[in-house]
């Protein structure tokens, strides 16, 4: 870093500023975690009071509650809600191209008993609408009776799963909707919380890392100790683990800050249409949308947008200085 800032001395504090900003938020989280909900309780004897009143900085919303404190909780709820729901994207993404880019279309193979009974199962599943834990019950039956099957010789015949072909076609399918879109569809009809919401946006945003991790394995595919490890006779598992993860991580970890910004303002657009999370949960994005009940209260619109825009410019910055 130092030797970054002495070659790049006009662009020296723009990184220093993104990570005290980023620093910063992350103290707010922490500190709102401490913070007694008392802080957040209306005072209608104070509401739409403008910044600087006394005991009350920033001012308060229509309800009377401290704006202050509503950015500090705001802060906390962006990064719980962002940083979990990267977490999921990226090793759902990492998992499914790893697997879509090393096994491809002829790697994968299974007895032919085995994909026959599984894929009754499924087509149990989607037929009759059975629970879940009836599914799972269904497919250790499937199991059971593929394993009886593979003592006759036809059905003991290996045929390649279409693993990547799969895959692609999932992509492809989650990719075509507009993703706000389906957050927003899905978000208005299940129940509003904070694990439901991270669930979401997680399973719904590893198409790109998916994409990434596909192109760089099959490119990590062919290279001469990848050759060798298969000629050693080393199991496929512990050739993805040992020896292509650690070279398709590059890009994954590069898209992190810009993935974490997104997720943030997908999580204030949510909050401030009133879905996504449950209304006891203070957010940014809710604190925008009180605004609208006092157009004239200019600070309920200035202060959390200033905050959501320091926080995605200062995620981009960290990412320009890595690549540097």
């Amino acid at each position: 870093m130092r030797k970054w800032l002495h070659q790049n001395p006009q662009r020296t504090w723009t990184p220093l500023l993104a990570l005290l900003w980023l620093s910063l938020l992350v103290f707010a989280a922490v500190v709102a975690g401490l913070l007694p909900q008392q802080l957040l309780s209306p005072d209608l004897l104070n509401s739409n009071a403008p910044p600087s009143t006394p005991s009350h900085w920033l001012g308060t919303d229509p309800q009377g509650q401290d704006v202050m404190a509503a950015l500090l909780y705001g802060a906390r709820t962006a990064l719980l809600v962002s940083i979990p729901s990267v977490g999921i994207a990226a090793a759902l993404g990492t998992g499914f191209g790893l697997a879509a880019g090393y096994f491809g279309d002829t790697r994968l193979r299974y007895p032919l008993a085995y994909c026959a009974t599984v894929g009754c199962a499924f087509l149990c599943f989607a037929l009759f609408k059975i629970s879940f834990s009836w599914l799972l019950l269904l497919l250790l039956s499937a199991l059971s009776v593929g394993k009886v099957l593979t003592r006759f010789q036809f059905w003991s015949h290996r045929i390649a799963l279409p693993l990547d072909q799969l895959i692609q076609v999932c992509t492809s399918l989650l990719s075509s909707v507009p993703r706000l879109l389906l957050i927003i569809t899905i978000a208005a009809a299940i129940e509003p919380t904070l694990l439901g919401l991270v669930l979401l946006l997680g399973f719904t945003s590893w198409t790109q890392t998916a994409r990434l991790v596909r192109a760089e394995a099959r490119r990590v595919r062919q290279l001469p100790y990848l050759e060798a490890a298969h000629a050693a006779g080393l199991p496929p598992l512990r050739i993805v683990w040992h020896h292509m993860l650690p070279n398709v991580m590059r890009p994954v970890i590069t898209t992190i800050p810009l993935s974490i910004a997104a997720f943030i303002t997908l999580e204030t657009t949510l909050s401030f249409l009133g879905i996504g999370l449950p209304p006891e949960v203070v957010s940014w994005g809710k604190l925008l949308a009180l605004s609208r009940l006092a157009p004239s209260s200019w600070w309920l619109l200035l202060f959390p947008a200033l905050c959501l825009l320091a926080t995605t410019l200062a995620l981009r910055s960290v990412l320009a200085f890595k690549k540097r």
